[in-house]
């Protein structure tokens, strides 16, 4: 008989994938991107963050959708499709998991080494910064790696649901006393404009990782289907699982830009780029409003947050790996062994793409954010491939997926036009 889920901790062991796919959002497209648009635009770029969210939601919410109702994953579906389908998502995927994860694990080492910074290693100086980068990147992935392949899904799955309740509880309290807090603008101070062609690099970037890739809905179906296997959870309650995840990532993407526009739009200050030094910039923000005894708090916070995003991303783009081979090869199912293998070498390249840019993290996160997004058109379109002729898709959700992809497409063609240098 099956077991119902009446208890609000039986529902809140139920969810899982959902909260998953919010603790792999909730990384640099949050912490950077979002507080970073606040701070240099204030409000201008909150209709970028709704269009982007609304726009991307379907092609996130086929992920949980299609395997509820299919009983398999979208890769499997990129399969019965046809098999330049799946090939096309598994050449995609194999850049996207290292690009992504050598930006995520090199961010990670950046709050850590802030962190280092604000305990034991006050004097560090930007040299010596950018080497530990180097070192800790290593730490930080083969530590992820070697915690997903002793602990497995349980553990990421536990684990995630603490690290996006904590950071979302710090960051709303943040917000909240950053409301009652006066911050006066610098004398001359006047306000930049994001409608000029120089911003675009900066609204394409904010948008590529805006919840999350989208390949990520991709994962969030496998993870749909670990979850299954662990124990049976009902049609409605995964649906809940999955819209309460996307609908957290939404609003934590406004509480950022909130925080950056209340606490640094128009003080004077020059916003660091994507790198250690913006990530000091971020402790200190909260450490100024809600007090200097926050500063490390907020930074372990964060750096747990990121933490769980680089864990997340190791396991579930190797999963997707993994699978995407199990499918061409034409084999039973994906050996523990084979998994374990895919994310030693995404972890291994990663590593080397990482070394590569030398503690540079505002280029490869500049970057890895470009990519997510130039590649969102090709994965929103295999998601609804899946589902456009399915007679139990809503009306509405039809004509929100076509409007979406038009939308990532024709944003991603202008980007590439001024890439070219036609437009000046």
């Amino acid at each position: 008989m099956e077991k119902r889920h009446t208890s609000w901790y039986s529902k809140f062991k139920a969810f899982g994938p959902g909260i998953l796919m919010a603790s792999a959002a909730i990384g640099g497209s949050h912490i950077v991107a979002s507080t970073q648009a606040g701070a240099l635009y204030g409000w201008q770029l909150a209709i970028i963050v709704i269009l982007v969210n609304i726009f991307k939601y379907p092609f996130f919410r086929f992920g949980t959708q299609y395997t509820l109702e299919r009983k398999h994953s979208l890769i499997e579906g990129y399969e019965e499709k046809g098999k330049i389908y799946l090939w096309v998502f598994f050449i995609m995927n194999i850049f996207s998991a290292v690009i992504n994860v050598a930006a995520i694990g090199i961010l990670t080492a950046a709050i850590l080494a802030n962190i280092l910074k604000l305990t034991f290693l006050s004097s560090l100086t930007p040299a010596a910064m950018a080497s530990m980068i180097n070192m800790l990147t290593t730490i930080v992935l083969v530590g992820s790696l070697a915690m997903m392949v002793f602990g497995g899904y349980k553990l990421l799955d536990s684990s995630s649901k603490f690290i996006v309740i904590s950071l979302t509880v710090a960051t709303i309290v943040a917000v909240v006393i950053a409301l009652f807090k006066q911050h006066p603008m610098a004398p001359g101070f006047v306000a930049p404009s994001p409608w000029k062609l120089a911003a675009l690099p900066f609204i394409v970037s904010l948008m590529g990782w805006m919840p999350a890739p989208i390949e990520i809905s991709a994962i969030n179906s496998m993870w749909t289907v670990e979850k299954h296997q662990e124990m049976k959870v009902p049609r409605k309650l995964a649906m809940l699982d999955f819209n309460v995840g996307y609908f957290v990532t939404t609003i934590l993407a406004f509480v950022f830009l909130a925080l950056g526009a209340l606490i640094q739009y128009g003080t004077g200050t020059a916003i660091k780029g994507a790198s250690a030094a913006y990530i000091a910039q971020f402790i200190k923000m909260y450490s100024s409003v809600i007090g200097s005894w926050s500063g490390l708090l907020i930074a372990f916070i964060a750096f747990m947050c990121i933490f769980g995003t680089t864990i997340t991303v190791v396991d579930g783009y190797s999963r997707a790996n993994a699978e995407c081979l199990r499918l061409i090869m034409k084999k039973g199912e994906v050996k523990t062994s084979h998994f374990n293998i895919w994310m030693t070498v995404t972890v291994v390249i990663a590593m080397i793409i990482v070394f590569f840019f030398a503690g540079n993290v505002a280029a490869m996160m500049n970057f890895a954010m470009i990519f997510s997004f130039v590649s969102a058109p090709v994965y929103s379109y295999l998601n609804f491939s899946l589902v456009k002729d399915n007679s139990r898709l809503p009306v509405w959700l039809w004509f929100l997926s076509v409007a979406g992809i038009i939308y990532l497409t024709g944003f991603t063609l202008f980007f590439l036009v001024y890439l070219s240098g036609i437009l000046k």
